[in-house]
Parts: structure tokens; sequence; C-alpha cells
């Protein structure tokens, strides 16, 4: 079995520092991509310096990226890039963002590497091999109750709130606590333990692809809102795997957020 983490490693090293080139840089211009995302010259750089990197080392892999999207089908040995992953936070100088990295070996992700620069932090899995932040080793929390769970989530209202499912509501008011993080830190979290359970919803293969291996090598459970494992789904619902049959059928139930 290759290793991946080097190969992976590198790519991150190559992300961070152009992230921190740009950041609270008062040249950094965001531009409005057609879906009404932000764009900034760093996402750009980020993912063409990665592809670049990557052609030299890995001449047949493929690509699926946010920026330039996708190069070969999820049956080759393919690596799906974020370049950014918290383009909002990251124009407007939040520390919550970092770049998403995922090696996908016949429609199946093997490893991936999260790399967050300015919280100083690297999560890494492959499979069989575990799940570590920053060289150390880290699981899931043992909490069995909703009631003791916190709980981390996205926008509840907005556009960025569009896919939000009709149960989210009755789930953050049976919990114990609850904190908008969103983005790949909310799961991550969730990896390391010090939360319970994240929801993520309006989502795209690259938004998700590196989150359920580092999830579920912690020991944790991660699927979409139907409880299957596809990356190219909209959802993503990561638990401790105490929390997780719970949590479907709350998000699931008729009581509306907008209610």
């Amino acid at each position: 079995m290759i290793d991946w983490r080097p190969f992976l490693t590198e790519l991150a090293d190559i992300a961070d520092n152009i992230a921190e080139h740009y950041f609270e840089s008062v040249t950094l211009q965001p531009t409005q991509k057609p879906d009404r995302t932000p764009v900034t010259q760093a996402d750009l750089e980020i993912e063409t310096a990665i592809r670049n990197y990557t052609s030299k080392c890995h001449p047949n892999m493929t690509f699926l990226g946010e920026e330039f999207g996708s190069s070969g089908s999820e049956h080759t040995l393919r690596l799906i890039i974020d370049p950014i992953d918290g383009t909002q936070n990251f124009i407007r100088a939040i520390p919550i963002f970092g770049t998403l990295l995922a090696i996908e070996e016949h429609g199946e992700v093997i490893a991936a590497m999260i790399s967050a620069p300015k919280l100083y932090q690297r999560w890494w899995a492959q499979k069989g091999c575990g799940s570590f932040q920053n060289g150390r080793q880290i699981h899931v929390s043992s909490v069995r109750s909703l009631n003791e769970a916190q709980v981390f989530h996205g926008s509840l209202s907005g556009p960025e709130a569009a896919s939000t499912p009709p149960g989210l509501l009755s789930l953050l008011q049976q919990s114990w606590r609850q904190r908008g993080v969103g983005d790949f830190y909310a799961h991550m979290l969730v990896a390391s333990g010090a939360g319970d359970l994240a929801c993520d919803f309006g989502l795209k293969a690259w938004d998700i692809a590196p989150i359920p291996i580092i999830i579920r090598e912690a020991g944790g459970q991660c699927t979409n809102l139907s409880g299957t494992t596809s990356i190219y789904d909209t959802s993503l619902i990561s638990t401790n795997g105490h929390l997780h049959t719970k949590t479907l059928e709350l998000l699931s139930s008729k009581h509306s957020i907008h209610e």
C-alpha cells in the first residue's frame, strides 16, 4: 500500500505558503463566480500549483477541483482539491479556513489531508491507519446522549441555509450546546472528540471528500442525510457514531428550522 502522507504533506506545504501570502493582504480582490460564491487569487493559485506539482509527481493522476473542474472520473486515481474551504472567512481575515485534499481510487477515498495554516493544524488519515492531528492520533468522543452533546452547524438563515433539512431546529433544541462553526472545522472537532456531531448542507464533492475518512478512522460515523456514504451528495453528517441514528432521525423530521 502506498503511503500517501509525504505527498499530501508536500501539497499542503505548497497551499499553506500561498494562503499565508494572501491572508490579510490589502491586495486581495475577491470576485464572484457564476454561482455567486466568492473566489480569490489565492484559491486559483493554490489549485494551479497543486495540479502542476501533482502532474510532475504522478502523471497518471487525474483531478477534481473547485476552481478548475474535473479531468477524470472517480474510477481513476484522482486528487480532489478544495484550495480554500472557508473562502468567506479567508476574505474577512478569519483564520478558520483550510486546504482540503483527498486521494480517490476506484471511487473510494483512501487518504486525505486538511491543512489550516492559521490554526496551525493539520489532520490526516489513510484507510486502515487511523486519524491524526499534528502527528497525534485522534479519536471521537464517547458521548451517548444527545442532551449531553455539543453540536456544530453552519448558517441557519439566508442563501447558505437554502438546503437546511426540516429537522435541524429539533436537533439543536434537544442538544446540550450548539455552535455555528461550519465548514471543515466543525467536522474536525468531531474527529478529535472536541464535539459530538456536525451537520453541513449544500455541499460539493470537494467540500466533503477528505472529511469522511478522517471521521471514520477516528472511530466515528459520517454519511449524508439518506445514510449513505457517497461524497457526491450535498449533505454531510459527522458524529461520534453513538449519536448517528438519532441525528438522522431528527434531521428528517417534519419540523422546519424556518417554522
